[in-house]
């Protein structure tokens, strides 16, 4: 097969890390070809390079055997290399038509945008995506999930011929993951070149033909048939050791009484008739295909959605939550949420004021003075844990990879030693061997008497992880499924009532 994309040779230093060293890759015509490393091995400095956001400082890239040098997305975009990267890029007060049709919006610079065919011709790659939304609203109104199938719809959009998708799955479920991989074997078939990056190895063996695998910035593997691996093989060149898989025993049912209660509850964002329980110690699982009302219930239990009936208590004892900053100081929840750019993070502050911001209070004297090493002694175990790759716990978080922002998003709240803790996606970006420490801590979070709302689109995270799901269509709960770690079983329980909602 031909080779559509070419990196040869190349490496790229930052101010205290080198992110790639002497790294090659071959995208050929017609392929799917897996990218896999750990978090900060160097996969999306690499596709950063190859569209022009960054300049190698060594190497070449070469697109259908000419030397490209792209100076930003738009040129490499004009070459037929379009991107989907981890983070979302899109104009959130825009439409979902117009960041679809973003780089089309006119004949010119001056031509009068026709707003009618714009938004007929986003309906079709909204369509393909199977993605049930208005084309005229706008992006800020949809989910994390809705906007990163928007992002995909935008880059299809632009029909390129070479295509770099950087964790496209990590918040879509396995039915809109199959959907999207039915377009990229069609894309396929029809000769465009393929990238895939993703830390669901079940997805990589699934649908890519070719792999490269890189960790610390280096080839552990260059291009090679994805047939001659297998799971074990591509997971020690990514982390230098066999992967460590648990197969985690059934806890028993906690019996005490329910800390946190939703009664028939209803909000403005369209919940009817919610009542679920989670109890001191207990893992309860909230499971649902995009568009479910998960993360808008996990907000409005914050007091960041409007309630409009029913109740939510806590310790038996009716509230009403009014800021995220009330739910944490003065009723212990913790929320990690699924947005980190938008909610969770402060991107301008270093590592060590993102961990350490939600104890401030907690460790300050009485005349409001916080040393650092006071919060580095109290964040400090749990950024180790999760093995954050920073060069210093002062560097800026928006300068580490999305993988280790993600990191730290989660661990400022285990930190926090709340008494509920809602997680809602708490593995996107995040690579194979720290979720398995991630779901050690929110195991040994619950062993401790914490009560824990699990948000998740990873089956498998969720079948490994939670005591019991609660299954949600349409901002209403569908039923409750119990989880005996028998994934086929689970999965098929919670996919039954999905689908007897659809038929409903």
């Amino acid at each position: 097969m031909t080779a559509a994309l070419q990196v040869s040779h190349v490496s790229k230093s930052f101010p205290g890390v080198r992110a790639l060293d002497d790294v090659s890759m071959t995208l050929a015509a017609g392929s799917i070809h897996a990218l896999l490393g750990e978090n900060g091995a160097g996969k999306s400095t690499l596709i950063k390079i190859v569209t022009g956001i960054h300049r190698p400082d060594g190497g070449e890239v070469r697109v259908n055997g000419h030397t490209a040098h792209f100076a930003n997305t738009r040129q490499a975009a004009a070459a037929g290399v379009g991107v989907v990267h981890q983070e979302r890029n899109l104009v959130t007060r825009f439409s979902v038509g117009e960041n679809i049709m973003l780089e089309r919006l006119g004949a010119s610079d001056l031509s009068r945008i026709d707003y009618s065919a714009l938004h007929a011709e986003a309906r079709k790659w909204l369509d393909l995506l199977e993605l049930d939304v208005d084309p005229r609203a706008p992006v800020s109104r949809l989910s994390v999930a809705q906007m990163q199938l928007v992002e995909i719809g935008k880059a299809l959009s632009l029909k390129s011929r070479v295509l770099l998708l950087d964790e496209p799955t990590a918040s879509l479920t396995r039915n809109e993951s199959q959907v999207l991989f039915r377009i990229l074997r069609k894309l396929a078939d029809d000769g465009v070149a393929l990238c895939f990056v993703s830390h669901k190895l079940e997805e990589v063996f699934e649908i890519c033909d070719t792999v490269t695998v890189l960790r610390d910035g280096r080839n552990a593997c260059d291009s090679r048939p994805l047939a001659e691996l297998d799971r074990t093989g591509v997971v020690r060149m990514m982390i230098g050791r066999e992967e460590r898989i648990a197969k985690r025993a059934i806890r028993p049912q906690p019996q005490t009484p329910p800390l946190l209660e939703l009664v028939n509850y209803a909000s403005a964002a369209g919940h009817r008739n919610v009542s679920l329980a989670v109890r001191p110690g207990e893992i309860v699982g909230l499971y649902g295909l995009v568009g479910a009302g998960r993360s808008e219930l996990a907000k409005g239990i914050l007091g960041m959605v409007r309630r409009t009936g029913g109740e939510i208590r806590l310790e038996g004892k009716s509230v009403d939550i009014g800021s995220a900053a009330e739910a944490l100081h003065r009723r212990g929840i913790g929320y990690v949420s699924e947005d980190r750019k938008q909610e969770g993070l402060i991107l301008l502050h270093s590592v060590l004021e993102n961990a350490g911001i939600t104890v401030w209070r907690k460790l300050a004297s009485a005349l409001g003075f916080l040393r650092d090493a006071t919060v580095t002694a109290h964040v400090g175990p749990v950024l180790r844990k999760l093995e954050v790759k920073t060069p210093s716990l002062q560097q800026t978080i928006g300068n580490l990879s999305g993988g280790n922002q993600q990191k730290v998003s989660v661990a400022k709240w285990i930190a926090a030693g709340v008494r509920l803790l809602i997680v809602d996606e708490p593995s996107v970006g995040i690579d194979i061997k720290t979720k398995a420490y991630l779901h050690d801590l929110i195991h040994e979070l619950a062993e401790q008497g914490t009560a824990i709302l699990l948000i998740t689109s990873d089956m498998p995270e969720m079948v490994d992880v939670a005591d019991r799901i609660v299954v949600m269509a349409g901002f209403e709960v569908k039923g409750e499924v119990e989880n005996d770690r028998n994934y086929e079983r689970v999965s098929r329980a919670i996919m039954e009532l999905i689908q007897k909602r659809k038929a409903a």
